[in-house]
């Protein structure tokens, strides 16, 4: 951080110490709303989503080579396989905004194009087969049916729109990218790296594995209930590997890029969430900008109703599954099906936390666009499945 930067930090929080008039009931629990969303968000998404991301964005960015991620996400691969691939990785990783951005910063700094990684970006969050699943069961089929649609679409209109906006910036950064071939191994091989990455992703999947509905039966209950053993499992089956197949220089390699990586992210995702419980609060529990004005701006299907929804959903931050519930409430409060779906798509893959994080990563410029294009495009989307759904 440049000293201008610190000196700024410092008196911004000097500012906000001496201006804020924390003698007001509701700014002082808004001040308690940040500071226990925080909590509720160190003690639910660190350890069990968080950490195990950036060792997998760790393992991308050392393990990975560039030759390959070019392959796959480059900005010359062929279109149909990047943006497929990326547009489904959601189906995948059962992750939020937050978690999916260790990733995209492994990809994108491992020289991917900037439309594959934002595809990427969009939909790790966005098209998470529990959470679809899960709204299809209380919210109904059509609103399941139509989020699982939307979220493939967004990805790829939201990949291609900022190739396109974006194409001479990712002309002069593909340019200015050298080539790094492959170095020559006699102790490891590429299915061996693959390996190890896929046990890392099931590491995640199964560690963050969310708790099912009550009463439900089936596999889903089944999963949970061996969840720890599992990971446990593929802990012991990682730890295998690094003895057996890495080398004592590759393993201080991946664990100092993980380090890299929270360094950069967790400082402003813990700002983000600092100041989205400060202004939105936690579910069911009021802050600075109460509920009720959110539930009262978004009934109806105008395009204002809409357009705050995906706004709001934008902004505030949704851990895994938990847009559920709250949409629930929502609907059942007066919410249009238009805006509960305009907040569906925008929330889930945005959040004020991660706009600081991917500004930091790709800067403000494309993050500002990113945010635009997909906030547009559940307006329309809200406003064409209101219509529809009537």
């Amino acid at each position: 951080m440049k000293e201008r930067s610190k000196l700024l930090l410092i008196v911004l929080t000097y500012a906000a110490c001496y201006f804020i008039p924390w003698n007001n009931p509701v700014i002082r629990q808004s001040g308690l709303e940040a500071f226990m969303m925080l909590q509720e968000y160190a003690r639910e998404h660190v350890l069990t989503c968080l950490l195990p991301a950036f060792f997998i964005a760790g393992a991308i960015a050392v393990f990975v080579s560039q030759a390959s991620v070019l392959k796959y996400f480059g900005s010359t691969a062929r279109k149909i396989l990047s943006y497929s691939v990326a547009s489904v990785s959601g189906t995948v990783l059962a992750v939020c905004s937050c978690t999916v951005l260790p990733l995209f910063a492994g990809i994108y700094t491992r020289g991917a194009g900037i439309g594959p990684a934002t595809a990427f970006l969009y939909s790790g969050p966005a098209i998470n087969v529990l959470a679809i699943v899960l709204t299809a069961r209380i919210l109904g089929w059509q609103l399941g049916l139509a989020r699982a649609i939307g979220a493939i679409l967004f990805a790829i209109i939201t990949g291609l729109l900022m190739a396109f906006i974006f194409r001479k910036e990712e002309a002069e950064r593909s340019a200015g990218q050298i080539y790094l071939p492959d170095e020559e191994r006699d102790k490891r091989t590429l299915l061996q790296d693959s390996l190890f990455i896929l046990t890392l992703v099931l590491i995640l999947i199964f560690a963050a594995f969310a708790r099912p509905a009550e009463g439900s039966t089936g596999l889903w209950p089944a999963i949970f209930a061996a969840k720890w053993f599992i990971t446990a499992l593929l802990l012991a089956v990682m730890s295998y590997m690094l003895i057996k197949w890495f080398y004592r220089e590759e393993r201080i390699m991946w664990v100092e890029s993980s380090w890299g990586f929270m360094k950069q992210i967790f400082p402003l995702l813990g700002a983000g969430v600092l100041v989205a419980g400060f202004m939105l609060g936690r579910p069911g529990h009021p802050a600075l900008i109460p509920e009720q004005y959110i539930q009262y701006l978004v009934g109806g299907n105008s395009v204002w109703a809409n357009l705050f929804a995906s706004v709001s959903g934008a902004l505030m931050y949704f851990a895994t599954l938990t847009e559920v519930p709250i949409l629930q409430g929502l609907i059942g409060s007066g919410m249009g099906k238009g805006p509960a779906l305009s907040l569906m798509l925008a929330g889930p893959a945005l959040s004020l936390p991660n706009m600081l994080v991917i500004g930091g990563v790709m800067g403000w410029k494309k993050t500002a666009v990113f945010c635009s294009i997909i906030v547009v495009l559940s307006t329309i989307a809200g406003m064409i499945y209101g219509w529809i759904a009537g």
